[in-house]
């Protein structure tokens, strides 16, 4: 007698939490956390709301996984940026305000920072959130400030200020750039704040003045 076969349940459509996660990098850009909501995120992302309940359990949950999700994009970003292929760490950060800048090039909701957007309106309402933003800002803060430190050590060296305090303010005045930008429905305003930052980095970490023989 045959044995009878067990049907598998169907597999989820590929792609779908994906989908969803892009979704709500838009979304959230776009109206914020508090006002989007998980129909939003399902019209946007093309999906059905019994598949973002497949996947996600709640809109926080969702929130936290498309931190994650929104940080590893900006990590392998930056990590093939053309400013890593330069071997002064001063020129490198300089270079890294420069990309920055040049990302300013688009719509408000696909150049601003989903972090910072969720955790201005969630600190103190959402603490998994806040938590996972905050990580992963720092865990970028703490990327730049690699280079810092050895900048440091080659050019100031004697600076009252850490790397990591330093870094943490690049992140400080990127972040308040998108909020000027977003106030001013302007970017162009974000790219003179940068352009701000990098004279500041300039003049902390000066280039070596040579005496002639």
């Amino acid at each position: 007698m045959e044995a009878k076969k067990t049907q598998k349940p169907p597999a989820a459509p590929a792609g779908v939490k994906k989908k969803l996660l892009d979704a709500a990098l838009r979304v959230i850009r776009s109206k914020g956390y508090e006002a989007a909501t998980v129909d939003d995120m399902c019209l946007a992302a093309g999906v059905s709301k019994g598949s973002f309940f497949h996947h996600f359990a709640s809109k926080e949950v969702l929130a936290t996984a498309a931190a994650a999700h929104f940080a590893a994009g900006a990590d392998a970003r930056f990590a093939a940026a053309p400013y890593r292929a330069a071997e002064d760490a001063r020129e490198r950060l300089l270079g890294y305000v420069d990309f920055r800048r040049a990302l300013l090039d688009g719509e408000l909701p696909d150049i601003t920072c989903l972090l910072g957007t969720m955790v201005q309106e969630t600190y103190a309402t959402h603490p998994l959130i806040r938590e996972a933003c905050d990580a992963h800002i720092r865990s970028h803060a703490a990327d730049v400030a690699r280079d810092i430190e050895v900048a440091k050590r080659e050019r100031a060296p004697g600076a009252a200020w850490s790397a990591e305090s330093l870094g943490l303010f690049t992140q400080a005045v990127i972040q308040g750039a998108f909020v000027l930008a977003k106030a001013h429905d302007d970017p162009g305003v974000a790219a003179e704040c940068l352009t701000h930052l990098r004279r500041y980095l300039e003049s902390q970490l000066p280039d070596p003045v040579y005496s002639s023989p």
